[in-house]
């Protein structure tokens, strides 16, 4: 733009023209940091069901036997208090452990393994930068964009690229999308829409911060360091299961061939 076109320019067309630009850059970085969010979520879900396949169904086993031996041990010493609560809070364990690994079971392994293709996440990408709900201009709006975006996430987290297709051929010829108005509301608008986005790239930070330190976060960051010199954590960590099983069951026969007698 020229010095002349410059001076022409009205303060507030001025001030629209510096904010727009500051809000493409923040909607980038806006739309990045939602994508590493949905991404991790992702990852970490599919991690978690890898490992109840492989680990969880082992401590299952584990905690079916440590039940038995504890409710041996409350028959023997009936008067034992102490020993019965410790009975039915280890079968109540080992029924919650068998829950959960016959629920991943039963459940399709479709997704076990979460790898977004290059072409998924550029697509992610351009819908999220037009359905985004921080672009939103009224609650109205924002209440529609939410639909919208958990629509995407759900077709993301899916590896469903022609549904995310469908989704924004849905939205671009939406009617509620043909909007206009002067210099002075888009500004205002604009402003909001920066305060939006800084506070919900905020928000997600510390999303993104806290899955990383959770137990299952920090797991997955072990076996995706262990893979990396060849070793198969998962694949250890069952075999150390087994093994305490093996000792377990010893135990337990030798209980079991005691309260025969």
């Amino acid at each position: 733009m020229s010095n002349s076109q410059n001076k022409r320019q009205k303060p507030e067309e001025k001030e629209l023209e510096k904010k727009s630009s500051e809000l493409v850059q923040l909607e980038i970085k806006l739309i990045q940091i939602e994508l590493d969010l949905a991404t991790l979520q992702a990852e970490l879900n599919a991690f978690q069901r890898q490992y109840l396949r492989v680990v969880g169904i082992k401590l299952s086993g584990l905690d079916d036997v440590i039940a038995q031996i504890a409710e041996i041990q409350a028959r023997r010493n009936p008067n034992d208090q102490e020993a019965k609560i410790t009975a039915s809070k280890a079968r109540a364990k080992a029924q919650e452990s068998t829950r959960e690994t016959d629920e991943i079971q039963e459940s399709s392994d479709e997704h076990e393994h979460f790898s977004p293709s290059e072409p998924l996440k550029k697509l992610y990408r351009e819908i999220a930068k037009q359905v985004h709900p921080d672009l939103s201009v009224d609650e109205k709006d924002r209440e529609r964009r939410n639909k919208y975006m958990a629509l995407v996430n759900a077709a993301y987290k899916a590896c469903d690229e022609n549904g995310l297709e469908r989704i924004i051929d849905e939205w671009q010829s939406s009617p509620d999308n043909v909007i206009g108005d002067d210099i002075g509301s888009e500004l205002v608008r604009t402003i909001r829409k920066l305060a939006q986005a800084q506070r919900r790239i905020a928000i997600i930070e510390e999303e993104l911060e806290n899955l990383y330190k959770s137990s299952l976060g920090q797991l997955l960051q072990k076996v995706l360091e262990a893979s990396k010199i060849g070793i198969d954590l998962l694949e250890e960590m069952a075999k150390q299961v087994e093994e305490e099983i093996i000792k377990k069951k010893s135990y337990l026969e030798e209980l079991i061939k005691l309260e025969s007698k």
